[in-house]
């Protein structure tokens, strides 16, 4: 019997993960990318993402990481590489600011290793911080720092040796639902497939506006800075961090390897916008809030801008997760874990989007990921 055919359309962190995940069961899996893996127009490229286990947006988040991580540690074996580095992570905030709280439920229910720190012990710890004596920290040794490019490359490589079709440079035009196949149209061909993985990223809604998803696209600005002593900022000595402080939620890795301290705001300025259209060029405005805790918190940090990129988020009403078939086409999955802290996950939803094209269901808890949760909210 000839296995089905599934397409996957996108090839960003989760499409990626889907494809490695199908080939390796055998699945005859094609990949389409509009641009290349990689490309600096959507949310998967760059160098590093943090990986954390206590994640504070939701708890039932933790038992995904759990999977994620052992599938981190499992695609490192395959592809012969390093690419996952703990250097643990530290969240610092008021005691009951939404991270530490947060942090320390996730932490606290799943009896995650972590250390509650008060800011004196945080700073002697880590000299680089100034901070008031009202903010404590969660430092948790099991965080650190995904090698992102590198693992979607060696992802998509491991799927192409075991068997799927990764066709680059393709834009596809419009997809139409049938009873039991999906037909493809792209800029190239047309094509009929048993099953799709749409994993489009912040080109989802368009490419289906018949669902009408609750999606909107943020612009986000990642910075390199140039450190007063690179030593102290070095990723044996200096962890991940996120800080929530009066400036926002902002993000920063160690200096690791050629770059400087890496720091973002989480949701940036907030922009809507389209993908297509959107300003990558960085202002003066990006730099000033990418920028604004670092004087008074971290001031060794705040050097010389190096670098800086724009990458896109892809936001739900809820902040989290779309992870589903389709009403109606059960052999069409829509994966949208892009609100800004997808990437941790991906090698765990390209699982379980494999499971429900292919057997229909998962063994992972995605209830909260269904679609009609909205329709739900919406006739509450």
């Amino acid at each position: 019997m000839t296995a089905p055919q599934i397409a996957v359309i996108g090839l960003g962190a989760t499409g990626s993960a889907a494809l490695f995940h199908l080939a390796r069961r055998g699945v005859r899996a094609i990949g389409i990318e509009q641009s290349e893996p990689g490309h600096d127009r959507g949310s998967s490229h760059g160098p590093t993402r943090i990986f954390r286990l206590a994640h504070f947006e939701n708890l039932s988040y933790v038992p995904l990481l759990r999977r994620a991580y052992a599938l981190w540690r499992n695609l490192e074996g395959i592809a012969s590489q390093p690419l996952l580095a703990l250097t643990g992570i530290v969240e610092i905030g008021s005691p009951d600011s939404d991270l530490i709280r947060g942090t320390l439920a996730a932490a606290r229910h799943f009896s995650l290793p972590h250390d509650v720190l008060d800011a004196k012990a945080l700073m002697r710890r880590f000299p680089p911080y100034e901070l008031p004596e009202s903010f404590v920290a969660v430092l948790q040794p099991n965080g650190g720092i995904i090698e992102a490019q590198r693992a979607l490359t060696a992802t998509l490589r491991i799927a192409e040796e075991a068997g799927a079709l990764i066709r680059t440079g393709e834009q596809v035009l419009a997809i139409e639902p049938r009873t039991n196949t999906v037909r493809i149209e792209t800029d190239r061909d047309a094509m009929e497939v048993d099953g799709a993985i749409i994993a489009a990223g912040p080109w989802m809604k368009a490419l289906l506006p018949k669902l009408d998803l609750p999606l909107h696209v943020t612009r986000q600005v990642v910075a390199w800075l140039d450190p007063d002593d690179a030593e102290q900022f070095s990723a044996d000595r200096f962890p991940v961090f996120i800080l929530e402080s009066q400036y926002g939620s902002h993000y920063g890795f160690p200096a690791y390897g050629r770059m400087g301290v890496k720091i973002a705001k989480h949701h940036h300025l907030g922009e809507v916008v389209d993908p297509d259209t959107c300003e990558r060029k960085i202002t003066a405005q990006d730099e000033a809030a990418i920028r604004a805790p670092l004087a008074e918190y971290l001031p060794p940090a705040n050097g010389r801008l190096l670098d800086a990129q724009t990458c896109l988020y892809t936001m739900t009403p809820d902040d989290t997760f779309i992870i589903d078939r389709m009403a109606g086409y059960p052999h069409i999955v829509i994966a949208s874990p892009c609100c800004g802290h997808g990437f941790k996950f991906s090698p765990v939803i390209g699982e379980i989007v494999a499971d429900l094209v292919t057997r229909g269901s998962t063994g992972h808890d995605i209830s909260q990921f269904r679609l009609d949760r909205f329709e739900q909210n919406t006739s509450a």
